[in-house]
């Protein structure tokens, strides 16, 4: 069996483009208008015709924010939903997204509940954009849902852009020091270290050290060393995403040194309070939001709190009770939420969290910027130029005393 992409002609008038399996085109031109369309064009999809990064292209949360807003205004608009959705797959330019709302109309058209369908693709829709579409259809406010979803989409996406941001710059910077010093160490300092072999005598540790540092660069130990720098970097980026790697992390993270933990606990608040509070307007059920909101929160601590509160909750015990016993949630976060449940305004309250840690991230995040600037020009300077210092002996000689500097060679 081949695919074939197809256009063809409706009774109503109205072209359709798509995608279908057959033996040859005849039996898929048969099969069309056994369909009742007047087939148009018929043409096998080769190998030739793939895209052969297909598999390494990914949906992007800004893509996923401007056809949810999309989605959001054709059901307004009264359009049905298997019409809006071959419509967004029409205009969509990504061809992964595409692909996907193509097999999520598809499946629609065959009965499944629009949250079904969207549940099948987790890693682009996920449970949290499936529960509210579902919240959506149930209460029959699903163009509102969507809407809810695209700021909550792009309040995650400013949030994350936020932190990006702040740990580019030194990143960055610290690479590039890495990148220098390699190169001063395996393509500069052995020049000078056949020039002071020429010369003879006895060097300072320093410069020996310098020496000795290149030569095992420049040896096949260095390939070794690279190698274990990388992989070492790949393995704890995927065992960091392993139960006990997120567990471990979790922890770690919110005990970080130079207000590092102070954000990403900020962080997590932000986008615990987000996802909670628009859940909760969408008329998800609150042991639901709370799981949902726990997978979602990014951080195994915060993730951990939530999960012990349920059993509390289901007992009819105020939310803000047992978190009151999570030291990851402060006084005000607590006393908030207490105060939303008492006037039943624990939507409101819950953005009013997430706006007031919002701004406290921005906050923290360009004073820790000013401060990490100059400090990684410091690191730099300190790594570059300690490396010419260890390779001039005559200077390092000279440093102490100037009586011990050598006597200067005889002139005219």
């Amino acid at each position: 069996m081949a695919t074939f992409a197809f256009k063809a002609r409706t009774r109503q008038g109205e072209i359709l483009q798509d995608q279908i399996e057959g033996s040859d085109k005849m039996a898929v031109a048969s099969q069309l208008r056994q369909q009742g369309l007047l087939v148009i064009d018929v043409k096998e999809q080769g190998a030739a015709q793939r895209d052969l990064l297909e598999p390494f292209k990914k949906v992007k949360s800004g893509d996923i924010v401007v056809f949810t807003r999309q989605f959001a205004t054709m059901i307004n608009a009264g359009l049905p939903i298997v019409r809006a959705l071959y419509v967004l797959s029409e205009q969509t330019e990504n061809p992964k997204l595409q692909e996907l709302v193509t097999a999520v109309r598809k499946d629609v058209e065959a009965g499944l509940a629009l949250s079904e369908a969207l549940e099948k693709h987790p890693k682009v829709f996920s449970r949290l954009y499936a529960e509210m579409v579902r919240a959506g259809e149930i209460g029959g406010i699903l163009d509102g849902v969507l809407l809810r979803i695209a700021d909550q989409l792009e309040d995650d996406q400013e949030l994350r852009r936020k932190v990006k941001s702040a740990m580019t710059y030194p990143t960055v910077v610290l690479v590039l020091a890495v990148l220098a010093a390699s190169f001063m160490l395996i393509f500069i300092v052995p020049i000078f270290a056949r020039m002071f072999e020429d010369l003879g005598g006895t060097l300072p540790f320093p410069t020996r050290v310098a020496m000795g540092v290149s030569g095992v660069l420049t040896s096949i130990f260095g390939v070794f060393i690279y190698a274990a720098l990388v992989g070492g970097v790949v393995f704890f980026l995927r065992w960091k995403n392993t139960e006990n790697g997120r567990r471990w992390w979790g922890k770690v993270s919110l005990k970080l040194p130079a207000k590092i933990g102070d954000v990403i606990q900020k962080v997590a608040l932000a986008r615990f309070a987000r996802t909670f509070g628009t859940l909760s307007a969408a008329g998800v059920p609150i042991l639901q939001a709370i799981e949902i909101t726990a997978s979602s929160s990014g951080n195994w601590v915060v993730e951990n709190a939530l999960l012990k509160t349920r059993e509390a909750i289901r007992e009819g015990i105020p939310i803000y009770k047992p978190l009151e016993s999570e030291p990851v949630f402060p006084p005000m976060v607590t006393r908030m939420i207490a105060v939303g449940e008492e006037t039943g305004d624990l939507d409101g309250m819950l953005t009013k969290i997430a706006e007031f840690y919002e701004s406290e991230v921005d906050a923290t995040v360009k004073a820790l910027t000013s401060i990490i600037e100059p400090l990684m020009i410091v690191v730099v300077g300190g790594i570059v130029g300690g490396i010419i210092v260890m390779m001039d002996p005559i200077r390092q000689t000279c440093l102490p005393s100037a009586r011990r500097c050598p006597p200067c060679p005889p002139g005219p």
